[in-house]
């Protein structure tokens, strides 16, 4: 049940990411909750690293749309230099 509601989150937080950085971007509805997932993921690691976060606390829902907005962004620069 706790995956089922990960997925879940992570499909939201893939929604806003995409909704604040517009732009046409591949993937459906698997690749925008993989986004989410993995932006909750880089969050939590980037706000350790800044030391927002104590070690065993994860990112919160901002630190997480703040994450995938990075990778999204990341994805964007790797994606638009090929032909």
């Amino acid at each position: 049940m706790h995956f089922l509601g990960v997925l879940i989150i992570g499909l939201l937080i893939g929604v806003i990411a995409k909704f604040l950085m517009p732009g046409r971007d591949p993937g459906g509805c698997i690749i925008t909750m993989l986004l989410g997932v993995a932006g909750a993921a880089f969050g939590t690691y980037l706000g350790h690293l800044l030391g927002f976060y104590e070690i065993g606390q994860q990112a919160g829902f901002i630190g997480s749309v703040i994450g995938a907005m990075i990778i999204l962004l990341i994805y964007r620069m790797i994606m638009g230099k090929r032909p």
